[in-house]
């Protein structure tokens, strides 16, 4: 069990902003098996409930839902979730909008962990956030941002402002959602969208629809990132497996895409949708791939392919229409079976009194919150 120490991140609630220096500057087939990607499971930190087995009466107020799945509520329109314990009952969820980062629990108080300067036009803003993996230490966050100038990638630490790591991504009217993951303490993957252009994801010169590692996370870097593939569409969504492999969603001209990634960067398309019903992020969790879909309201698996099992059978349908249009989820961990879900009813489907929530999924019998 992972020791609870959110309550040391809490004493950040830092407000990020930008001097104009920040502003100008611009930085500049398939064996998941045999190549793993060597992607480490970085938890975020952890705050535990006080009664994890018990839950709390419910406070007064429009932002009670009666459903249990439900651990947050009358959130602003969100982007990336993590899991805030080894449970699933608290989670860390970035409002895509407002550009704060929140953790809360079901019945509990919303705490602001951290607050970006964002530009929340068209589908962009806090678009995704990643914990330092020795966060214990360093109390580092890292997010993925929209300016008024571009998309990029900023750090901030307890007590000062964002410091931009990589700048110059383009940003768009909508393509804009990406995704953070260290894949090694000293590398970090930034997965970019289209910023709305095809033509850019497959320009060299773009950092549009690429997927980057960043390797120098000092505090205005001027080294490029190294390309490790390109071509991505609107909204990409990163996630790693338990076994050390990596997959990648994206809503492609055509068809929306699961891919997985080797370690050289080479992608294989593992399934596509061509009724595009917009694929907004993954999880993978005890040997299954789970996607969510916004247009369709659904959450959709498919068997994570190994050696000893390399034969993909279609996805099928684990949860419908229940919740409305869904955004980025999470695994709890990589072994228990546990997600947490964001909605985007806000931005993209009909909300209720509720919305923005986090929703704890448990697809696998007996994985319940106890």
């Amino acid at each position: 069990m992972l020791i609870g120490v959110l309550a040391v991140l809490l004493t950040i609630a830092a407000c990020a902003d930008f001097s104009q220096q920040d502003r100008d500057q611009a930085a500049g087939p398939f064996s998941p098996n045999n190549e793993p990607f060597g992607v480490q499971s970085t938890q975020p930190p952890q705050s535990v409930p006080e009664n994890p087995g018990q839950e709390s009466p419910p406070p007064p107020g429009p932002c009670v839902d009666p459903d249990p799945a439900v651990i947050a509520t009358c959130l602003a329109s969100t982007g990336g979730v993590r899991a805030g314990d080894d449970e699933g009952a608290v989670t860390v969820v970035a409002e895509r909008t407002t550009g704060k980062i929140i953790t809360t629990k079901r019945y509990g108080p919303q705490r602001v962990v951290a607050s970006f300067d964002v530009d929340s036009s068209g589908d962009g803003g806090l678009i995704d956030f990643a914990f330092s993996p020795t966060y214990q230490q360093d109390q580092l966050i890292y997010a993925l941002i929209t300016t008024p100038s571009d998309n990029r990638v900023v750090r901030l630490a307890p007590g000062d402002v964002a410091k931009p790591i990589l700048t110059g991504i383009p940003k768009g009217a909508t393509g804009n959602m990406g995704a953070l993951l260290f894949a090694s303490p000293s590398e970090l993957l930034v997965a970019t969208g289209n910023a709305g252009n095809p033509a850019a994801a497959a320009d060299p010169g773009s950092l549009a629809g690429k997927l980057l590692t960043v390797t120098n996370l000092s505090s205005g870097s001027t080294d490029r990132p190294k390309v490790l593939a390109s071509g991505l569409g609107a909204n990409v969504a990163l996630c790693p497996s338990g076994s050390g492999g990596l997959y990648m969603t994206d809503q492609g001209p055509t068809e929306d895409r699961l891919q997985s990634v080797e370690e050289s960067g080479a992608t294989t398309v593992l399934w596509s949708w061509p009724d595009k019903p917009q694929i907004a992020g993954c999880a993978a969790t005890r040997g299954q791939i789970f996607v969510t879909e916004t247009r369709t309201q659904r959450i959709e698996a498919i068997n994570e392919p190994t050696r000893q099992r390399p034969t993909l059978t279609p996805p099928t349908v684990v949860l419908e229409k229940r919740y409305g249009a869904l955004g980025r989820i999470t695994a709890v961990t990589p072994d228990n079976g546990r997600l947490q879900v964001a909605t985007v009813n806000r931005t993209a489907g009909r909300p209720v009194s509720t919305d923005e929530r986090v929703i704890f999924f448990a697809p696998i019998p007996g994985e319940g919150l106890q």
